[in-house]
């Protein structure tokens, strides 16, 4: 009875499945497989062949791959911090272009003097005032003045002798010189000296010697005077004149 169950098993096997080799057995795998570990397929239809302790979680990729857990996807790896952009040069400082300067040159004449005294007036000390003033003023065309120099001159009539003239001269200049060093000029920019009446004013060639003295003091008083000139630099504040435009072509005549 025995051996009729086992050649009805063999002949079972030999028309549902592959052949396998004589060592082909079931293990407790869920599978069929041959001597080799290959899982044996079913004849003609090439399923895997499933044993009696097969179970979902038994299967294999190559057989069941729809019941399989498929292994999650590597994490990607984080990205890298994306570098800061790089900051753009900075760009050169423009070069400040250097101001034009230009020379400047003022004088004025502080003229009637008391005869045969060194002292200002109040017109002189006025006069003088508002000319230093205006040099160290801006103005559209320049900044204010830096002296570089102060000449200051002093200056006699013909009345009395040359050697009596020359040292009034003199003494009216440092007169002068000692007031613009009240007024805040550097005493080392200032140059002077007395000419007497070497350099009269050209009108009082028309006083006449022949005139009573009192007229002909009050006809040389402009000589009576001392002269300050200023020697400076300022920077020019003159907007440069705009490029002419090129002449139009005339058009040819037809």
């Amino acid at each position: 009875m025995k051996s009729a169950i086992r050649i009805t098993l063999v002949g079972l096997a030999a028309g549902v499945f592959l052949p396998a080799p004589a060592s082909a057995q079931f293990k407790n795998q869920g599978y069929l497989t041959d001597s080799q570990g290959a899982v044996v397929r079913a004849a003609g239809a090439g399923v895997c062949v499933r044993t009696s302790d097969w179970t979902p979680a038994r299967a294999v990729a190559e057989c069941d791959a729809d019941l399989v857990k498929k292994p999650a996807a590597p994490k990607a790896a984080p990205a890298a911090p994306a570098a800061p952009a790089a900051k753009p040069a900075p760009k050169p400082a423009a070069k400040k272009a250097k101001p034009k300067m230009i020379n400047v040159e003022e004088k004025i004449e502080l003229q009637g003097m008391p005869f045969g005294k060194a002292e200002m007036t109040a017109e002189n000390k006025a006069d003088l005032d508002k000319f230093l003033a205006g040099l160290r003023k801006a103005t559209k065309a320049r900044a204010p003045v830096t002296f570089g120099a102060v000449i200051v001159t002093g200056h006699t009539d013909r009345i009395g002798s040359l050697k009596y003239n020359m040292k009034l001269s003199e003494r009216r200049a440092v007169v002068v010189k000692d007031y613009l060093v009240s007024q805040g000029i550097d005493q080392k920019l200032i140059f002077w000296e007395g000419k007497g009446p070497k350099q009269p004013i050209p009108v009082t060639k028309f006083c006449d010697n022949k005139m009573k003295r009192k007229q002909l003091i009050d006809c040389l008083s402009p000589n009576r005077r001392v002269t300050v000139e200023i020697v400076g630099r300022a920077e020019s504040l003159a907007k440069p004149k705009p490029a002419a435009k090129p002449a139009a072509k005339a058009k040819p005549k037809s």
